[in-house]
């Protein structure tokens, strides 16, 4: 990922009004990340638990959503949507998001289970057990890490679609 600012990340929320980007609380130790361990940028609010924080790069450009957590827990172990990882190590839960514009403001909504608090990029960079002699793990790995990226992306950028009056 490449790395982005604090302006980036607040100018890039397609689901936001002004004062939502102006008060949001970015990431902790936000210029001490890993950029090149990062397939997109995600982060709870310490101060509102149920806020969630994406930005992901769609063409280049960051794009921001808020993401508020589901009251209701999965009845059964869930899968994140994005990682689809069968070992996790961390909780995954419904996160539902505004759509941007128009629908957005008509309580247009999409919803994605994901991990709580995003540690897909971790995830998918963990090396997958052989699956049978030959098995390339690496390819496999690098086949995760795109794989990720490409269903943020689909996920914000489904959200964005109308964010005409940003």
């Amino acid at each position: 990922m490449l790395p982005l600012t604090e302006k980036d990340i607040r100018s890039s929320f397609v689901n936001a009004s002004q004062r939502e980007r102006k008060e949001l609380i970015l990431p902790p130790q936000l210029d001490e990340l890993d950029w090149d361990r990062r397939d997109f940028l995600g982060w709870r609010d310490p101060k509102v638990p149920a806020l969630g924080y994406v930005v992901a790069h769609v063409d280049d450009t960051p794009v921001g959503v808020i993401l508020r957590q589901s009251g209701d827990r999965p009845g059964a172990r869930a899968q994140c949507s994005w990682c689809e990882d069968v070992t996790l190590p961390n909780e995954v839960v419904l996160f539902s998001a505004r759509r941007s514009g128009a629908a957005g403001r008509n309580g247009d909504t999409v919803a994605t289970l994901a991990c709580a608090h995003f540690e897909c990029s971790r995830n998918v960079r963990v090396l997958p057990p052989s699956a049978y002699l030959g098995f390339d793990r690496e390819a496999a790995r690098s086949h995760r890490i795109d794989v990720l990226r490409e269903r943020v992306r689909s996920f914000v950028t489904d959200i964005a679609r109308d964010a005409t009056d940003r």
